[in-house]
């Protein structure tokens, strides 16, 4: 053979060995990254922060435990991963039974939390590219209840509350943050942070109070009543009127001198009681003037006294309507 044809048959042998070569780098760099086991982790998390729940259960492979699903896409979704900064995705580390465990780091409010996924390789494409696929899970929920509501709001969505409470199923990693932010009821949000599949997560307690409208509101028709009480009870010339106040005298009173006012309106305070809004018993100040008769001198002199009073009322709230109905005992 001469010697041209031996350089050029060690060209082509050398060709041949850098093309393997350069294959089997490409397969190693491919089966590293689109088709490593961290691929799965990353098209999951994506869909998660893009809010795509039917692709995010598809990938992880999890059956919907029987609870309310308003988490499991859109806002609500998107929201769960919002605040998550500084997130990495592992190295897998190997598993018994073919598979890989590929953990997910992220922050939140200064905290470093851990997740970890369970991946089994399900075989390969073209012969050398590996597939891999989430170990089929269940997804966990969260648990909430509210005091008197039956809404609430969860990651920025409305959601109902039968009977106060409810279920919901949602995906992990996930933060998720309840409140009541009604006109009239309000509850300071409260937030769950679910970080695996297995992991127990403590039921959120939304305390419902009385929002400042609603004390408001109820002052309002409070005094209303009582204003109104008095200027009939001036009109009518009554010392023991239909009112929470009233005056004992056995003195001859003058008529047309009787005359009532509110010198102390009661605090309201609302509070949750047997499934219910009540008021708290209503407590104020009323005074009386009028000119009365000395019964042995037959003398005219004024009347002024002030004199406490109490009493009780009904609570009705009914969207934007508010009704106070007043509860008097003679």
């Amino acid at each position: 053979m001469s010697q041209a044809l031996v350089r050029i048959a060690a060209g082509w042998l050398l060709g041949l060995m850098l093309a393997v070569a350069g294959a089997v780098v490409a397969v190693n760099l491919v089966n590293n990254t689109v088709a490593s086991p961290q691929q799965p982790v990353r098209e999951y998390l994506d869909a998660l922060q893009s809010g795509d729940g039917g692709k995010a259960l598809g990938l992880l492979r999890a059956t919907v435990p029987p609870s309310n699903a308003a988490m499991l896409d859109g806002t609500a979704l998107q929201t769960a991963t919002s605040r998550f900064t500084n997130v990495e995705i592992g190295e897998p580390e190997e598993r018994p039974d073919n598979q890989v465990m590929v953990p997910l780091e992220y922050t939140i409010d200064g905290s470093r939390l851990r997740t970890e996924f369970l991946l089994r390789k399900t075989g390969t494409e073209w012969i050398f590219f590996n597939t891999w696929a989430f170990v089929p899970s269940r997804l966990p929920t969260v648990d909430i209840t509210v005091v008197n509501s039956s809404e609430a709001t969860v990651n920025g969505v409305p959601v109902n509350m039968p009977n106060g409470r409810n279920s919901f199923a949602v995906f992990y990693p996930g933060e998720y943050e309840a409140s009541v932010n009604g006109e009239y009821f309000s509850a300071a949000p409260t937030r769950a942070t679910v970080t695996a599949r297995d992991a127990p997560v403590a039921p959120l307690n939304l305390l419902t109070q009385a929002t400042d409208d609603l004390k408001k509101d109820v002052s309002a028709k409070v005094r209303e009543f009582l204003d109104g009480c008095a200027a009939v009870a001036a009109k009518e010339q009554k010392l023991q009127p239909d009112c929470p106040f009233y005056y004992a005298s056995n003195n001859t009173v003058q008529d047309g001198s009787i005359k009532w006012t509110v010198t102390e309106y009661p605090n309201v305070s609302i509070e949750p009681f047997d499934g219910r809004w009540v008021v708290a018993p209503l407590d104020g100040k009323a005074k009386v003037e009028a000119l009365q008769q000395n019964l042995f001198t037959g003398a005219w002199y004024p009347l002024s006294e002030e004199v406490d009073f109490s009493f009780t009322t009904r609570l009705d709230v009914s969207g934007d309507t508010v009704k106070v109905t007043p509860v008097l005992s003679f």
